[in-house]
């Protein structure tokens, strides 16, 4: 068994997150992990990530807050508990068009084992 205490999760900067604090729950440095990551992120008021892609998979649950996601396409609002999927190779953005926090939580698998 692997716990990470809120208080002891440390930051990730990833690149296009703007007004957005993220944190690393499990996985990658925050511990031991075969299949997939889990990290938090605190977006802002206007807080956003860029619309872009990537090639792995996500997973988006909405903690606290209302969160604006779309993907060039189709735009929805998700509340608290509300989840979206973010196929691979999908573009996404997220943005927090409220004046108050929004607390997201992110799954995503690992990228696979360079041989």
């Amino acid at each position: 068994m692997h716990i990470t205490r809120l208080q002891d999760a440390k930051p990730y900067f990833p690149p296009e997150h703007h007004d957005m604090r993220c944190l690393r729950l499990q996985g990658h440095e925050a511990g031991p992990a075969e299949a997939l990551w889990l990290g938090m992120s605190q977006l802002l008021p206007g807080g956003h990530t860029s619309l872009d892609a990537s090639p792995l998979e996500k997973y988006y649950v909405v903690l606290e807050g209302e969160l604006t996601i779309e993907n060039g396409l189709e735009r929805a609002v998700l509340r608290q508990w509300d989840s979206c999927r973010i196929a691979p190779g999908e573009k996404r953005a997220l943005r927090n068009e409220t004046n108050r926090a929004v607390t997201v939580l992110l799954s995503m698998p690992l990228p696979a084992a360079k041989a």
